[in-house]
């Protein structure tokens, strides 16, 4: 599951570095392949360039000014800054949805949530409001931001769309980022949807070189529109330029505050991540008997950086991270080193979940074994010391599954036979890790207190079930997608597209695949009505809502690949979130700098 060859969770079929690694134990020779592969996300100290020490999580939690010289100083007066901003467009309905829009591409939004809430309930409470956009870029941007803070706007009954806004190409950008956020059965936003995707497409089609700047700005929004990608991966300096053009000094406001944001989030994210390393160097479990799973806590670390982008939340993403990391290792021990029989031992194991079911498992599984119920065990125990509820019973249930998914798979494997697809899909849902991963968190979040209190308007774990599913869905189809167009295999990779077109005989693999990423979109309608208009307003906007939608944002970054099978944009963002040293200000010229980005 290495960036550059594989996956992001646990699959069934035989994935590029199983069969690399099986080919190598049927030579003399050593491990290099396995080494070469997950060198690139294991963590180097020495790239770890520190701010000063003292630098830590506390930051956010207790005011701690440990940042050298007037930093922490500088940092509140800027977001007063921008709170001033907020007042001062007030009368202005359209600006104030501007500066909210930005704030959120620029992942500040946690500062000010108050602030954008009350801009977006007083233009919800105005019956008439809609009327006072006149462009298709307003209407559009109101409407997006509405939907996307739980506020249900129509989308209308009318799907016919004048001639003239073809030429408007700023308005179709935003109309593009607006359908991002449709329900099923919304036929006006799949026509809208349409519309602009082709008209944006022509033009990207038949640009001139003096265009190019434009070009590229389209190029960025269908590739990546917002609502469906994690929005620091769009802070670039186009964008800055795009929003300062129409309101200069906010643009250069906003750009100085996250600036000094990211230099702040690094020092928390570094500091992290040497507690993720000392966690793994201590528990061993890659040094003897699983020397070959992977040994990537970098990696491990990304998604939990990325899910949880509140960074008051450092305590969680650590947790998170040790969750995600026995995810790949059981992954590996199903993949790489269990017989069958071995197999259903480890799983029976997990079902009795009792350190006296060590003595039944084979020595190399042992360790991980003892491990997985002491990082489990341990997680509740913190939540509860947190939130005053264990929920143990409903971790370790997650693992269970887990490991009957993955045992289901190995016995397919083991058959050689392939199940239908609708079997597959269901299963692969679960072996995906995406339960895991969202019920850990939902508890590390806090949300545990729910299921004991039932205050009115909690959030319940029975309440997000089809959130997990249909997060666990994307993850899973594009998984397949992405690994079998790493792997050059036609298909034959044992995924839900070789499982289809079992079933649809006569049906290639383009076909296939495009039927695949129908349901894609079909699962995104699904989740947004689930987010935005099923659950209430207060789980719309909860921190468990927007980490599930982090969570399937991060999984096409998974499978850009570029002509190198490797993953440029994913890459980038890791060194522009943890390593990028350009971050550092000078704050007594900061004023000074309008090229931050």
């Amino acid at each position: 599951m290495a960036f550059s060859t594989g996956y992001l969770f646990p699959r069934f079929s035989l994935h590029p570095r199983t069969r690399e690694i099986a080919k190598i134990r049927n030579s003399s020779e050593p491990f290099n392949v396995a080494k070469n592969i997950t060198n690139q996300w294991r963590i180097n100290h020495e790239d770890i360039a520190l701010a000063p020490s003292g630098l830590h999580q506390s930051l956010f939690l207790n005011g701690s000014t440990s940042f050298p010289g007037k930093f922490p100083t500088h940092y509140e007066q800027k977001k007063d800054e921008v709170r001033h901003l907020f007042k001062k467009s007030k009368g202005d309905p359209i600006e104030s949805l501007i500066i909210v829009d930005a704030i959120q591409r620029l992942g500040l939004d946690y500062h000010f949530q108050e602030e954008i809430e009350t801009i977006l309930q007083q233009q919800y409470d105005s019956s008439t409001c809609v009327h006072k956009y006149q462009t298709l870029h307003d209407v559009s941007l109101f409407f997006r931001l509405l939907r996307q803070h739980g506020h249900y706007v129509s989308a209308g009954k009318d799907g016919k769309f004048k001639k003239e806004i073809r030429g408007d190409i700023n308005g179709l950008m935003e109309l593009y980022e607006a359908v991002q956020l449709s329900f099923e059965g919304e036929v006006v936003l799949d026509e809208a949807n349409k519309f602009s995707s082709q008209i944006l497409h022509e033009y990207l089609a038949n640009y001139t070189d003096s265009d190019r700047s434009k070009m590229l700005v389209i190029s960025n929004k269908l590739r990546h529109p917002f609502h469906k990608s994690i929005p620091r991966i769009l802070m670039t300096e186009r964008y800055f330029k795009d929003f300062g053009g129409r309101t200069n000094d906010s643009g250069t406001t906003l750009r100085e505050l996250a600036s000094m944001d990211l230099h702040m989030r690094q020092s928390v994210y570094q500091e992290e991540l040497l507690q993720i390393s000392k966690w793994w160097n201590e528990v061993g479990l890659t040094k003897n008997d699983l020397k070959h799973a992977r040994n990537q806590p970098l990696k491990w670390y990304t998604w939990s950086m990325a899910i949880i982008d509140d960074s008051s939340l450092s305590w969680q993403r650590v947790e998170l991270t040790k969750s995600i990391a026995f995810i790949y290792l059981i992954d590996d021990i199903f993949d790489l080193y269990g017989t069958l029989d071995e197999l259903i031992s480890f799983t029976e194991a997990v079902n009795r979940w009792d350190y006296a079911a060590i003595k039944t498992l084979p020595n190399y599984m042992k360790m991980c074994y003892r491990a997985l119920l002491d990082t489990t065990n341990e997680i509740g125990r913190k939540i509860y010391k947190k939130h005053g509820y264990n929920p143990i019973d409903s971790l370790k249930t997650t693992w269970v599954n887990l490991c009957n998914a993955f045992l289901i798979e190995a016995k397919w494997l083991t058959s050689g036979e392939l199940p239908p697809a609708d079997k597959y899909l269901e299963n692969g849902k679960v072996s995906s890790g995406v339960h895991v991963v969202l019920v850990h968190l939902f508890f590390l979040l806090g949300h545990g207190q729910a299921n004991i209190n039932s205050p009115a308007g909690a959030v319940h774990l029975n309440d997000t079930c089809q959130i997990i599913s249909s997060v666990a869905t994307i993850l899973r189809l594009l998984d397949d997608l992405g690994t079998a167009k790493d792997e050059h295999q036609d298909g034959k990779d044992g995924s839900y597209v070789e499982c289809y077109r079992k079933e649809n005989v006569g049906l290639s693999i383009e076909q296939a695949r495009e039927h695949v990423n129908d349901m894609v979109a079909s699962e995104w309608k699904s989740l947004n009505k689930e987010c935005f208009l099923n659950l209430n307003h207060v789980i719309s906007a909860s921190s468990f809502t927007k980490a599930s939608l982090n969570l399937a944002r991060m999984v096409p970054l998974m499978y850009s690949y570029d002509d190198n099978q490797r993953l440029p944009v994913l890459e980038e963002y890791v060194n522009f979130m943890l390593f990028n040293q350009g971050t550092s200000l000078d704050l007594e010229h900061l004023h000074q700098d309008k090229t931050i980005f």
